[in-house]
């Protein structure tokens, strides 16, 4: 089964109708448009069990989530630790998470590594540390440095994610040195599969100084042939393993819903329009 989502819900302006949806429905609102969604504001802070509780709830039952782990859990922390130890942030965020893995609206826990988690012995053993920690939850994983599948490191990078029962999160970005991975088609979990999409913009990929250079990373609209490669993709990798799980990510410019749903049609699906939409006075 193949489900297209997007990461986060809330500034994706063509689902919903200008000026008429307060922030705390959007939620409801996406759901009509897709049946998963990647939860990016947990990798900023640990959210309240209760907003999880929220989500369940605004969501259908056949809804799911991708949640994506804090960055203290990942090595992206900069500045103080919120959180007295190790122990105490990983039992907060597992507690915070408790109210999706009951409900059975968990898809899995996405963890994405940094461009400088590169592949040494020392980030084996931290993955290894990371999934004893997360042992009672389904969890993916992604790299952001190409010494993970270089030639010599490919397969033994693979194999110990099976072994290790990591869900491989596939991604399709820009190659631009060595802070980005080549697409692997290859999962490691016969249950699910994350494929990311995360754009082209090899130019904009990498820090590049500019003060906006974040908000500009994920400027790329997939064009209809490029989500046509993906589609017989995604049909393979479906040979292969139970769910797959694709995420847009390309959102800089507002294209992620926009390719989203293109790739819904060529899959088959019958995507919900888009919001009706009022024109400007110079449109």
């Amino acid at each position: 089964m193949i489900s297209v989502g997007l990461a986060g819900w809330g500034d994706h302006d063509g689902l919903y109708e200008k000026g008429a949806v307060k922030p705390e429905s959007k939620l409801k609102i996406y759901g009509r448009h897709f049946s998963i969604v990647e939860v990016d504001s947990s990798f900023y802070a640990v959210q309240q069990e209760k907003t999880y509780s929220r989500w369940v709830d605004d969501t259908a039952d056949h809804f799911s989530f991708i949640i994506k782990a804090y960055q203290g859990m990942t090595g992206h922390l900069r500045g103080k630790n919120p959180f007295a130890d190790d122990d105490a942030m990983y039992r907060a965020f597992c507690d915070s998470i408790r109210p999706v893995l009951e409900s059975g609206k968990l898809r899995n826990v996405l963890f994405q590594y940094p461009p400088w988690f590169d592949c040494t012995r020392s980030n084996v053993d931290i993955l290894r540390g990371v999934r004893e920690r997360m042992r009672d939850y389904p969890v993916a994983l992604e790299f952001r440095n190409q010494s993970w599948f270089a030639e010599d490191t490919r397969e033994k990078t693979l194999d110990f994610m099976k072994r290790e029962a990591w869900i491989h999160s596939i991604c399709d970005e820009p190659q631009a040195g060595v802070g980005s991975v080549p697409t692997v088609l290859v999962p490691t979990s016969v249950e699910q599969t994350v494929v990311r999409m995360h754009g082209r913009n090899a130019a904009g990929w990498n820090q590049n100084g500019s003060p906006d250079w974040r908000a500009t990373r994920y400027l790329y609209r997939y064009s209809r042939d490029e989500l046509a490669e993906w589609r017989d993709r995604l049909l393979r990798l479906n040979e292969q393993t139970g769910q797959i799980a694709v995420i847009f990510n390309n959102n800089s410019g507002g294209d992620a819903a926009a390719n989203a749903k293109q790739l819904m049609e060529l899959l088959g699906m019958q995507p919900e329009p888009f919001a009706p939409r009022q024109l400007e006075l110079f449109e």
